[in-house]
């Protein structure tokens, strides 16, 4: 599961329930979060979410601004054994953006984890295209075609069409010659997938609903069925106790792995 939770924006509060709930419903056996919270004053989003799940969890360097970090975490029902933060293009100047890797052991079959953020201003396309190149830089410390495939997953700001989600899927010439990543909603889902919605009561006003900005990848070369995706859903859409949980739905895949 990939998830934007909207870090302390709009009524951040009661959203922190919304958020558990969810995460509880979906019970997705690893999660990769966004725009996730921690303050000086000890208080951690994720921590939170963690203890009260049940999960093992990982997360970006914690840079702190008004008191806050904003990052990105991996939960996992399984042990964590492996973690590697990296911060992406540019490296300077506000708004940094991370992608982290964590190795996942799932009775004794490693599987490594991605999970990131990229800029999200409609003219930067060229920033995520360099962003992407350096996910695979960082996909490639990992992939095996005989392992298990590395999962990529987060919000990338970009729709299907774009040239940095071309450049994941090979429709356009991947950063890496010999790896690519299978895009896992339409290999199961026929619908348009839109995870900025307009049905979403926070964007109102948005300038630019109806996209599909958040992502699963599986990558390949790949020793199949392992790594290939059985379902594909959104998660987060229904309000709990009255409360949309986030701005972004969620996305689930539901992946073969070894029993």
């Amino acid at each position: 599961m990939t998830w934007n939770v909207w870090w302390r924006f709009g009524d951040w509060e009661p959203r922190q329930n919304a958020i558990q709930q969810v995460l509880k419903e979906v019970d997705a056996d690893i999660v990769c979060l966004q725009e996730v919270w921690s303050s000086e004053d000890g208080e951690d989003q994720v921590r939170n979410l963690a203890t009260s799940l049940g999960m093992h969890y990982a997360r970006t360097p914690e840079k702190w601004w008004k008191g806050h970090s904003f990052g990105n975490a991996i939960l996992s029902k399984y042990p964590i054994t492996k973690t590697e933060c990296e911060q992406l293009p540019p490296l300077d100047g506000p708004g940094t953006r991370w992608a982290i890797a964590a190795v996942v052991d799932h009775t004794n079959t490693q599987i490594p984890i991605i999970c990131t953020h990229l800029d999200y201003r409609f003219d930067q396309s060229a920033r995520r295209q360099k962003q992407v190149e350096k996910i695979f830089e960082l996909a490639k410390k990992h992939h095996s075609p005989e392992g298990h495939p590395v999962i990529v997953a987060g919000d990338f700001n970009a729709t299907p069409n774009s040239d940095e989600i071309r450049m994941m899927t090979g429709e356009a010439p991947t950063p890496i010659e010999g790896l690519a990543m299978t895009d896992a909603w339409p290999q199961r889902n026929d619908s348009p997938g839109w995870t900025w919605d307009k049905q979403t009561p926070y964007l109102e006003n948005a300038t630019w609903p109806q996209r599909r900005l958040d992502y699963i990848f599986v990558s390949w070369p790949r020793p199949a069925p392992l790594g290939n995706v059985e379902e594909a859903f959104l998660a987060g859409v229904d309000p709990v106790d009255g409360i949309t949980a986030s701005d972004h739905w969620a996305v689930v895949a539901d992946l073969i792995t070894p029993t």
